[in-house]
């Protein structure tokens, strides 16, 4: 019995013998053609990441219904290719690049949404920017026959800053105020035919990111083939693909929405133009320097003009009629012959009005009024949203918009030049923020529909228009000052250099805020009579506009809509009274009025 025992314990040591040499003779056979990797990982244990991408169950279902498949179709396969992808990653001497931006980066990739994005795209060369080692490795999976690459990119260095890329202030007259640089990727150039880029999307200030501004600009120069400085005959840009959560929205003037091919969840797949993508990359990188350096404008061929125009908007009663009508005289006046075009809400400003608009040589096109849903009823702001149907001229490829209460004084066509003044352009107003009296735009239905979406969910920092433009088109391009010379000194001691500017012809336009020019006596400028409006009181510029008011052909329209009503005239005199009640120092309360519209409301 105890013979028998030991005689099966001998057999079955042999058989366990047997079957180990028969699995290591199996390995040697099989090590040169791949598949004794798969063998030693079934007989040795090897230590393997504690978390895998691949370890994460699929998803429930697919949008579709159906469970969604890898690019081969069949699960086996995708087994197989997960089992070499794990040990290629484990024996590749390839080094990944570190993302250069991890913070706030750590959110979870949907990759069918990618597969749905690239879809029948006929990739072959994929470069990858601020992914991870296994994100890296999980595009190989996802795009088995592409030669798929990690790109190195630098962070910026710390001391640039938003408030470093948009100062306050720059040196505009020689334009030698320099910017910071930012790290190109490495390697530059390989003809990418898909950039896919992961962006950081912090809580709050997303949109003020230097770091997401420098993945997409680092993104946009990969894309170029040939390098973004390069130009040749058959320019081309591969496409691009921006994951980012979806409240944080790409930079709508660098991938605009009109080159949007997809969009599935936080995957925006983009078909930029080339030649578009080499003149944004250009530009300075923020407003440290100006967009455009020279105001001279250079003598062209007229072909394209009818593509160009400049706009206002007129969305509330009669108010801004006359200045309206100053203004597109002050336009012909400059020299320019490009279209003028008026948006005007049709129930709000009169038939009479508009037929003085037309008369004066604006284009009237009836322009619904869009309402600020987070303004107070009858408030100021209440309506200025209507601006966003500037982007509804499409029409025009470029529009210059030029606030009613403006007056140009010199030629502004140079901002039309060879897309000189790229979406979006515009003055300083303060800090970071642009003035939206004067912008340059590139209309768009999509970007209209986008400015649309945004109304219950985008804050603006001064609760109208201009706020919300920030937030949206927070990479803008710096024109200078005097493309938008505002009415306005900080210190009674800037009085003397504002004189001199608009005395030596150094404006372009002038806008006129606080109490408009013609809604004051001619006389002088009646900000001076109220205390918390002096600051944008200047006789100078008050004196501009109303020579050219007279200018203003035939003479009924300055009459008839420059005219002065009776409370006006009522508040002008209390304001008057109160200053000489004060003693105003400067004195304007006590001139002599001999403006003819009071005499006309005395009588």
């Amino acid at each position: 019995m105890n013979g028998g025992v030991r005689k099966t314990r001998g057999i079955t040591k042999l058989l366990v013998i047997l079957v180990f040499f028969a699995f290591a003779i199996v390995a040697l056979l099989a090590r040169g053609n791949g598949c004794c990797v798969v063998v030693q990982l079934a007989v040795l244990p090897r230590s393997v990441p504690a978390v895998s991408p691949w370890d994460a169950p699929p998803p429930a279902s697919h949008p579709s219904g159906k469970t969604p498949t890898t690019s081969t179709g069949a699960r086996a396969a995708a087994a197989s290719e997960k089992s070499e992808a794990v040990a290629a990653s484990s024996s590749s001497e390839e080094e990944i690049p570190a993302r250069p931006y991890a913070a706030d980066s750590e959110w979870n990739i949907q990759w069918e949404s990618i597969a749905r994005s690239l879809n029948d795209t006929g990739i072959v060369r994929v470069g990858l920017l601020n992914f991870d080692s296994s994100e890296v490795a999980r595009w190989r999976i996802t795009l088995p026959a592409a030669d798929v690459r990690a790109v190195s990119l630098a962070p910026a260095a710390d001391a640039v800053t938003w408030d470093a890329l948009y100062p306050g202030w720059v040196d505009e007259d020689g334009n030698r105020s320099s910017c910071p640089s930012l790290p190109d990727p490495d390697p530059p150039l390989h003809d990418y035919d898909v950039v896919a880029v992961k962006l950081p999307c912090r809580r709050q200030g997303w949109s003020r990111d230097v770091r997401r501004l420098h993945l997409q600009l680092s993104a946009a120069k990969l894309a170029l083939h040939g390098g973004s400085s390069s130009v040749t005959p058959n320019d081309k840009a591969g496409m691009v693909l921006i994951l980012s959560e979806p409240k944080c929205v790409p930079l709508p003037n660098l991938f605009p929405c009109k080159h949007l091919a997809s969009r599935h969840t936080h995957a925006w797949l983009y078909r930029p133009d080339a030649a578009y993508l080499r003149h944004r990359l250009s530009l300075p990188v923020g407003s440290c320097q100006l967009a455009v350096p020279s105001l001279r404008l250079t003598p062209r061929s007229a072909i394209g003009r009818s593509r160009q125009a400049y706009a206002t908007v007129l969305h509330s009663a009669d108010a801004y009629v006359c200045g309206a009508i100053a203004l597109a005289r002050s336009i012909r006046d400059s020299g320019s012959t490009r279209d003028l075009v008026a948006l005007v809400d049709a129930e709000n400003v009169g038939a009479e009005q508009r037929a003085a608009l037309a008369a004066a040589g604006w284009q009237v096109r009836p322009s619904p009024r869009i309402r600020n849903p987070r303004a107070a009823g009858g408030a100021y702001n209440e309506w200025n949203y209507s601006k966003f149907r500037l982007w509804q001229l499409t029409d025009y490829d470029t529009v210059v918009f030029l606030d009613a209460d403006l007056l140009v004084l010199g030629n502004m066509d140079f901002l039309f030049e060879s897309g000189a003044a790229p979406e979006l352009s515009a003055t300083v107003n303060s800090g970071a923020r642009f003035n939206s009296g004067v912008m340059v735009l590139e209309p768009s239905n999509c970007t209209f529909e986008m400015l649309m979406a945004g109304v219950h969910d985008i804050d603006s920092y001064n609760g109208g228009d201009q706020g919300y433009l920030n937030e949206v088109f927070t990479w803008w391009h710096r024109l200078p000052r005097r493309a938008n010379f505002l009415k306005y000194v900080w210190a009674e001691g800037d009085r003397a250099a504002q004189a001199r500017a608009l005395g030596a012809e150094e404006v372009h336009a002038v806008h006129y805020l606080g109490i408009k020019p013609w809604l004051c006596y001619r006389d002088y400028d009646c900000n001076w009579n109220v205390p918390e409006l002096r600051r944008f009181a200047s006789d100078e510029a008050h004196a501009r506009w109303w020579a050219v008011h007279d200018r203003i052909e035939p003479a009924e329209l300055r009459d008839r809509f420059c005219a002065l009503g009776k409370g006006q005239v009522a508040m002008l005199e209390q304001h008057r009274r109160d200053a000489a009640m004060a003693s105003a120092s400067d004195g304007h309360w006590n001139r002599t009025i001999t403006d003819p519209r009071r005499l006309v409301n005395q009588s």
